[in-house]
């Protein structure tokens, strides 16, 4: 049997040990690489200061690449009599260097492992964010520029309000996701420093190099007081939280207004058939199920900020075991949200848009506000062209003329498309992702 990094000479009840342990071996399987990755930073270290030999640090190193090796084909497991990830790295030390596997925690805690371990992790999950994003916004603005010329109804209120363009309705979940960017730019710039080095939360006594560790491991600067950086347990995942949250709002939105448009009672737009399902009793049906699954989980996402704040609310300074169940919460979420922008993206690269709504007459009176303001710009005071316009209506008389001119940014006719593209591509290249990715490979060669 394993020992535990911390076990005295006593022998911990089982079902205290399962109760405290919990989920952390299943969780900690999303950190594995990640913990091999800040070992190989920590020992590269300790060896500059004098803590180990050279000779010590290649055979480590070449072991835990080894290990990393393991953790890229899936193959990486904790054993059941291991507590957590950073137990049984050292434990596959030992096994193959003997103590020499030992070595490799001075200077350290695992409060400051799990630490960095949870940062390298996140700041590879946002940029998988990043990249789905990307994917979809694309296929929003391709949408919008093919259908510019396409009117639809807009609404308030569920009322038909005036004309609006599938180019509108496309661009403008685009654009909402340029400023998610943003959140998530914001979320990656926090979740780059390095807390390692503070280990429990107090520093240590050897002399440690932590701008060499920030270095070797492409973080833009370190937590600097060691007390902050514990502190920042929690608030990284909340911070990190509302990140995914504002992204989930605006594809949930997004579905929602899919599942209206393509009922039969709008008919605005045709989803592929195998985004859709039948009824076991309804031959006609055709249910669009992978939107309200989007619409549902982005609904749970938005809900993490919310469950990870009420995990670390009122936690005074210093680490608690409270902490360690915000992973449960935080670690699947990534991929939960990037399933949803994958489909998303599938969905609307596949979207058909029907082109002839407005031949419908019904729609005839939300152009009542293009009359209006033509009788303005003709000399008529705006509040008796509206209430001309408006007898026009009660009266059954208005007559719709459906040939708009709109001219200005952001309008039916002025899409700016290119300026939404121009803006996205800006808030993607301030994330410096090939910073991280120079400093990772040269920390694996």
């Amino acid at each position: 049997m394993a020992n535990k990094l911390w076990e005295k000479n006593f022998e911990v009840n089982k079902e205290i040990e399962r109760f405290t342990v919990g989920k952390d071996r299943e969780m900690d399987l999303y950190l594995a690489k990640y913990d091999v990755l800040g070992s190989m930073a920590h020992i590269t270290m300790l060896e500059s200061i004098g803590l180990l030999e050279k000779e010590e640090l290649n055979k480590l190193l070449a072991e835990l690449k080894n290990i990393y090796a393991i953790c890229e084909r899936g193959e990486f497991k904790i054993d059941d009599d291991v507590e957590d990830v950073h137990s049984q790295v050292e434990l596959m030390l030992t096994q193959k260097l003997g103590d020499m596997g030992k070595k490799i925690h001075s200077g350290r805690s695992r409060n400051d492992q799990v630490l960095v371990d949870l940062k390298l992790f996140t700041r590879h999950e946002l940029k998988e964010v990043v990249d789905h994003v990307k994917i979809l916004f694309d296929e929003l603005l391709q949408k919008s520029n093919q259908y510019k010329e396409v009117l639809m109804p807009g609404y308030t209120h569920l009322q038909i309000a005036m004309p609006s363009s599938f180019g509108l309705w496309f661009g403008a979940y685009a654009e909402s996701l340029v400023d998610d960017m943003l959140f998530l730019q914001a979320a990656y710039k926090m979740t780059n420093r390095n807390p390692l080095g503070s280990a429990a939360g107090y520093g240590s006594s050897f002399p440690l190099n932590r701008s060499l560790t920030t270095k070797l491991l492409g973080f833009d600067s370190m937590d600097y007081n060691v007390v902050y950086a514990q502190m920042g347990r929690g608030k990284m995942e909340r911070n990190v939280a509302f990140a995914l949250a504002t992204v989930a709002g605006t594809i949930a939105k997004m579905a929602f207004d899919a599942c209206m448009f393509n009922s039969q009672n709008f008919g605005f737009v045709k989803l592929p058939k195998e985004c859709t399902t039948g009824s076991s009793i309804m031959p006609h049906k055709k249910n669009p199920d992978v939107f309200e699954l989007i619409r549902a989980k982005s609904n749970k996402i938005q809900s993490l900020p919310q469950q990870v704040m009420l995990i670390m609310n009122n936690l005074p300074c210093g680490y608690f075991r409270d902490l360690q169940i915000i992973k449960e919460v935080f670690l699947p979420a990534f991929e939960d949200l990037n399933d949803c922008l994958k489909m998303a993206a599938y969905i609307i690269n596949k979207m058909e848009v029907k082109e002839d709504i407005l031949d419908n007459p019904m729609y005839d009176p939300m152009f009542s506000v293009e009359e209006v303001n033509k009788l303005a710009a003709s000399g008529m005071p705006f509040r008796d062209a509206y209430k001309t316009v408006g007898l026009e209506i009660e009266a059954g008389t208005f007559k719709a003329d459906r040939n708009i001119h709109h001219t200005h940014e952001g309008s039916i006719g002025n899409l700016c498309n290119d300026k939404i593209e121009a803006l996205m591509n800006e808030n993607i290249a301030a994330f410096h992702f090939e910073r991280v990715a120079e400093a990772e490979k040269n920390l694996l060669k």
